[in-house]
């Protein structure tokens, strides 16, 4: 099992950067595949990206593809996110996950983390 902490939300102007971070516990966290999700109010939970075990693949929405870089530090058992070139409709709160297997599905992630709020102003 796999407890998830995510922070490094805030408010940014367009344009703007931000970096989230998510700390893992437990000793297990390079055997899991991470991945970040966001939901806007009114809409479902959607991907944004994914990486593998450890880190040899990485996968993104086309939506943020070129914008965003998802990495992880298994040393301190973190997941990261840096998110340039923000958007007002990146605005969202943002979580992330651990499953079994680098995918875009939510339903493939057991683990969540209770989420971080990203708010771009224009």
């Amino acid at each position: 099992q796999v407890q998830l902490v995510e922070s490094g939300g805030g408010l940014v102007q367009a344009g703007g950067s931000l970096r989230l971070s998510c700390a893992a516990s437990g000793r297990t966290f390079s055997s899991y595949a991470m991945g970040w999700f966001r939901q806007a109010p009114g809409t479902e939970r959607e991907f944004v990206a994914s990486i593998s075990s450890i880190g040899l693949y990485t996968y993104y929405a086309d939506s943020v593809k070129g914008r965003f870089t998802s990495s992880r530090d298994n040393a301190k058992n973190t997941l990261y996110l840096q998110m340039n070139s923000l958007k007002p409709e990146d605005m969202a709160v943002y979580y992330c996950a651990a499953g079994k297997v680098t995918t875009g599905r939510r339903d493939d992630y057991n683990y969540w983390g209770q989420g971080t709020q990203v708010t771009v102003s224009s």
